[in-house]
């Protein structure tokens, strides 16, 4: 079998936080052949730590997207250029991996879709958590219809403290926004992916800059308050076309004993479903120790029903692996390439994802309910 040729775009952090050691992983079918970041000695470090034989290391996309030679990009930059280098990698004729979030716009996401329908390749985008497993055991009872009809969910992306100090995530220009572009994406997409349900009709939204100046506590320590553009929290109301509602809220900075982040609460008809971490600590479920928890009755009593934790028997065997999901996000990607199947992560859910928060963003700019 001719292995798939891999280049990234982008070798910053999230490139070292989950990329490169799953795509690792990957190399009995693959070969990672182009490194490209605006920093050449990013772009030569990934080169020289994890690029094939005969790999390049460049600063300008365009190499990769114009090179005949490579069949797929991984777009890991800034939120604001992901459209530019995701169309331009399309209509070079690549399948793309971009992270998270699709687009800062709902009109560059669009832009993105058209060039994937019109270039026959595959796109998806880098919405991992959907491969936990207490998001996998959540959404295996949505489907098998266990909730009834679900009406009502929260999507939880809080945390009290932590806005990360480092790269461009205070520039608003280069990210389009704080904690609800960059957290918030994460828990509302598990919110409607395991609804199943991405027709929404009304967004109104709040987005506060309260805490700008206020840096003492930081678990990633002070940010600089002149140079922090973006929000330290967002909350958005969002109704569906079926008349059912989501509730988000998101944030870098909140006064809160506890944060609650990548998590969703969903009510059913039937019975309730509920991601939640051990310990509350907000990085709980990407460590893997968060928990599918449904409450229901049973014998005229109201129960909370809770898989077996399997301990040292399953998953915590393996290790706290922050990005362990990062694996099977690559494994069923290439799969899907290789098979000529869907991603999991669908591009038009993705585009979803990015339309309501851009609406969320809109209704705190100018006090009006966004009608879709």
């Amino acid at each position: 079998m001719k292995k798939l040729r891999v280049g990234l775009v982008g070798c910053g952090g999230i490139a070292h936080l989950k990329h490169y050691n799953a795509l690792v992983k990957q190399k009995h079918r693959i070969e990672l052949v182009a490194f490209c970041d605006l920093i050449a000695d990013r772009a030569q470090q990934g080169l020289e730590k994890y690029g094939d034989k005969g790999a390049k290391a460049c600063t300008d996309y365009r190499e990769l997207t114009a090179d005949p030679s490579i069949d797929v990009i991984h777009v890991l930059t800034p939120n604001v250029s992901h459209a530019e280098i995701t169309i331009a990698a399309l209509e070079g004729g690549k399948h793309v991996l971009c992270e998270k979030p699709m687009a800062t716009t709902s009109v560059d996401a669009q832009k993105m879709l058209d060039a994937a329908k019109k270039s026959g390749k595959k796109l998806t985008i880098g919405y991992q958590y959907r491969f936990r497993h207490d998001t996998q055991v959540l959404y295996k009872a949505c489907r098998a219809g266990d909730l009834g009809d679900i009406y009502f969910a929260k999507a939880h992306a809080v945390r009290r403290k932590a806005v990360p100090t480092w790269g461009v995530f205070s520039d608003k220009a280069k990210q389009g926004g704080g904690p609800l572009i960059d957290v918030g994406t994460h828990s509302l997409d598990i919110a409607l992916w395991t609804m199943d349900n991405y027709r929404p009709k009304l967004v109104t939204g709040s987005v506060f800059y309260k805490l700008r100046d206020n840096p003492e506590g930081n678990i990633f320590g002070p940010w600089d308050p002149k140079k922090h553009e973006v929000e330290d929290s967002a909350f958005g109301f969002v109704k569906m076309e079926n008349g059912a509602t989501i509730f988000l809220e998101s944030s870098w900075a909140l006064n809160v004993t506890k944060g609650r982040e990548t998590q969703v609460t969903l009510c059913g008809t039937k019975a309730g479903g509920e991601l939640v971490g051990e310990g509350g600590g907000p990085a709980a479920p990407v460590r893997g120790e968060g928990k599918a928890v449904f409450s229901t009755t049973m014998n005229g009593e109201l129960v909370d029903v809770v898989p077996f934790d399997r301990g040292a028997f399953g998953r915590a065997s393996e290790g706290a692996d922050v990005f362990r999901v990062g694996d099977a996000e690559a494994t069923t990607w290439f799969d899907a390439i290789l098979n000529d199947t869907q991603p999991v992560v669908r591009a038009e859910q993705a585009f979803v994802v990015t339309q309501i928060l851009e609406a969320i963003y809109k209704s705190a700019e100018t006090g009006h309910t966004i009608e879709f």
